[in-house]
């Protein structure tokens, strides 16, 4: 794939351009490398700053909660810890008086006009302000919003999110979001509405089956790091799921949402279950595009394409790598609202057997401090009662599945469906008795 930069007008932090500071906006969008980019900058924050390159981040979560702060948005009690952080960001940004300063996160992209005013004025009057906006084909984007919904409890079935956002006035929460922090044009209306055009750049994400570092390689170029010896060893990522692990997180969803916080829920069902275990199950089926709506998101595609050509933005990239086909990337569509039982099923196992071992290593914690408490540890005995029935569950689930497969077809309408209905009611009996060993640690441990 050819790399163009438009005029070479990509960030200069070396001093050329005789700016004292700038101040480099990345914007978003959701699902284009941005924690990736993000952990990266976080883990060479100090590496950089000898650079004159600057990200200002107690905790690599740390400008997510600014970035709530600015734009007040409800994140599953989250909202809480971000108060003030935002003007605690612009005050670090406007201390640092030469070099280049980034500020990264995917949820400004659906910051409104008035908050973008508010956040650039904040930053002080003595920056160069550029803008960078990583982009993807909306062919992959919809599929994937879908999913990262699901996995930040959303039970909304994809049939119905497809619905919402092909909405033309948009007024669902689901559809405000989605083209919010997606409608490429929109988003640098209010972004880059008094930003010359030179400042304002555009990384678009390679299409499937690209060298995997070509990414970053466009990311380093848009925000002046070539050159300088990152390390990008462990950065962290969004890792996606295939279509029967959607469904599944979506059913597990069903059945703890009521009894699992959302304090509990990030580190438990985020990252232990989708990030760390069916994200990990790449053989299954990938999510995709329904395939009656590739000819609407061609036309919407050929459409900003030409919108964002037009305006003469600085591209990292090829605006063409947004154009969606019209048909099938030879990917199969499997409907995630109807999937393979035996699919799920098989997910459900993975999904058991890692919380059976992650409720052991707390059984391990606990009982290493019962010497220190052991009054308190009373409070989690029965916890051994509905392992115990968990495993007897998990037993006969093992034969039913065994039994199952043994044409290994989905074809078949009499399928067991009871499997996976029986297995979410086991995840759900061991989600709850891991939070409440959760509770009992930090108890113990304060």
């Amino acid at each position: 794939m050819e790399e163009r930069s438009n005029n070479n007008k990509n960030i200069n932090v070396t001093g050329e351009r005789h700016v004292t500071k700038q101040v480099v906006l990345h914007i978003g969008t959701p699902k284009t490398g941005t924690s990736y980019l993000q952990d990266v900058l976080f883990h060479n924050r100090k590496f950089l700053a000898e650079h004159r390159i600057f990200y200002p981040a107690e905790r690599y979560d740390s400008q997510f909660f600014a970035a709530l702060d600015l734009m007040q948005l409800q994140w599953g009690g989250l909202e809480a810890e971000a108060v003030g952080t935002w003007s605690q960001l612009a005050e670090s940004v406007r201390a640092i008086e030469d070099g280049t300063v980034i500020i990264s996160h995917e949820i400004l992209a659906k910051a409104s006009q008035q908050q973008v005013k508010e956040a650039i004025a904040s930053l002080g009057n003595d920056s160069e302000i550029h803008l960078v906006i990583s982009v993807r084909d909306l062919a992959r984007q919809i599929p994937a919003e879908w999913q990262e919904k699901v996995k930040h409890r959303s039970i909304l079935n994809y049939a119905h999110f497809l619905d919402l956002i092909r909405d033309p006035l948009r007024v669902s929460r689901e559809g405000a979001w989605f083209w919010g922090v997606q409608d490429l044009p929109a988003i640098l209306d209010r972004w880059g509405h008094n930003l010359p055009p030179e400042r304002i750049h555009i990384v678009t994400v390679p299409p499937p089956g690209s060298d995997r570092n070509l990414l970053w390689k466009r990311f380093s170029h848009a925000f002046g790091l070539d050159g300088i010896n990152l390390d990008l060893r462990g950065a962290r990522t969004n890792p996606s799921m295939g279509a029967p692990e959607t469904a599944l997180l979506r059913q597990i969803n069903l059945k703890v949402n009521s009894v699992v916080a959302p304090a509990d829920y990030r580190p438990l069902i985020l990252n232990l279950l989708a990030h760390r275990t069916l994200a990990a199950r790449t053989d299954s089926p990938r999510l995709t595009l329904r395939p009656d709506l590739r000819p609407w998101v061609a036309e919407l595609s050929r459409q900003w394409v030409c919108e964002l050509k037009f305006r003469a933005y600085n591209v990292v990239g090829d605006l063409n790598e947004l154009l969606a086909s019209e048909h099938a990337d030879g990917l199969p569509y499997v409907d995630p609202d109807r999937p393979c039982p035996h699919h799920v099923a098989s997910a459900a196992i993975d999904v058991i057997e890692v919380l059976l071992i992650e409720n052991a290593r707390l059984r391990s914690i606990r009982d290493s401090l019962r010497v220190e408490a052991d009054e308190t540890l009373a409070v989690i005995e029965h916890a051994y009662d509905v392992l115990d029935r968990a495993y007897d569950m998990l037993g006969g689930l093992d034969e039913l599945i065994v039994s199952g497969h043994a044409d290994d077809s989905c074809a078949d309408p009499d399928l067991p469906l009871h499997i996976v209905s029986t297995a979410i009611d086991i995840i759900k009996a061991l989600l709850v008795e891991n939070v409440r060993l959760r509770a009992v640690e930090d108890s113990l441990r304060a």
